[in-house]
């Protein structure tokens, strides 16, 4: 059981959900929110957590000499922080490439120099796209099939990992997730952006078709899954992570329609994305059957009920990004 553990992104969206899982299962724990506050890094969103437990530390994990510091006496790092945006990625690569794969390459060093157990946090996007009607899904023998700028990036930084480990004997492990939702999600994303935009009287929009699937799950199971992998995991290994929540963009925004009362074609359809993967799909047996682990939100629609009523009553929180968010995606056609 770590009992000091560093978490970088720790202010993102799902490194925040973790901070606050470990917080509230595992007061045992002390944790060190590494995060350089981007635009995507909030401080607020870890407001509130008591600060015997919950120590803040302003930085990028780039910076070999900042790691040097605070590294030392820590048992694990919980790798989380990530330039992550698919469009972000296609309009400008160069910081996934910094972030992504030099700040992993900072972080696996230092964890080698002073002995700490690392855990990377990736993305079912390293394995690129299902056709819609395979039934197939994704393992951790899948081959790595990235499409983007993003998930190449996100694929470079597990193999270095991978190599970490065989090399050195670094102890890592991997858990690839599928598609996130919950509270604290950046409102450049899917379902924040929909229900931001309904709440402003905006008409939500979709790509292409929007018949590409997400596998989705709740935060607080991908924060579950990420601690069940970090203390019970076998070192070396990959776990991914999933709910069996596939559901199309479609039929999520349909849910998000009905769900804030407005009707279901209340939607614009945009040019799609570059390069738009078509389907991603979890297979989450082995984390599973050898961690027993298991998801809690297993309900769709009453996880999307919670996520909606979070941004409707902090409406304070999302405010201050909305506006130039919207403006980015005016710019870009979409």
């Amino acid at each position: 059981m770590p009992k000091n553990i560093i978490v970088t992104g720790g202010c993102g969206f799902i490194g925040s959900n973790f901070v606050h899982y470990v917080a509230k299962n595992h007061p045992e724990t002390h944790v060190t929110v590494l995060d350089a506050l981007t635009y995507a890094g909030n401080i607020e969103n870890i407001k509130g957590l008591p600060a015997d437990r919950v120590e803040f530390v302003h930085g990028n994990i780039c910076d070999a000499e900042l790691l040097d510091k605070i590294v030392p006496g820590h048992d694990a790092i919980v790798h989380y922080a990530a330039e992550s945006h698919n469009d972000n990625s296609i309009a400008d690569p160069e910081p996934f490439i910094q972030s992504n794969i030099v700040g992993t390459y900072r972080l696996l060093e230092a964890a080698r120099k002073y002995d700490v157990r690392y855990h990377q946090i990736s993305t079912d996007e390293v394995y690129g796209d299902l056709a819609l009607d395979d039934s197939h899904r994704f393992t951790p023998e899948s081959p790595y099939r990235p499409s983007s700028p993003y998930s190449s990036s996100k694929a470079s930084a597990d193999m270095l990992v991978r190599a970490w480990h065989r090399t050195y004997g670094l102890k890592t492990t991997i858990s690839n997730c599928s598609n996130n939702y919950g509270p604290y999600q950046h409102v450049e994303k899917f379902i924040p952006r929909q229900v931001t935009n309904i709440l402003d009287g905006i008409r939500p929009k979709l790509y292409g078709n929007g018949l590409n699937v997400r596998d989705w799950i709740h935060t607080e199971d991908h924060s579950s899954a990420v601690w069940a992998i970090l203390t019970k995991g076998r070192i070396g290994e990959t776990y991914l992570i999933g709910a069996n929540g596939e559901r199309n963009n479609l039929d999520v925004l349909h849910d998000i329609l009905r769900v804030m009362g407005q009707p279901e074609d209340a939607f614009d359809w945009v040019r799609d994305r570059p390069g738009h993967d078509r389907r991603y799909a979890i297979d989450p047996t082995k984390l599973m059957t050898e961690l027993g682990w298991k998801p809690k939100h297993t309900d769709f629609e009453s996880g999307l009920k919670q996520t909606i009523q979070w941004y409707t009553d902090n409406e304070d929180w999302w405010r201050p990004a909305k506006a130039a968010t919207e403006a980015k995606y005016k710019k870009q056609g979409q």
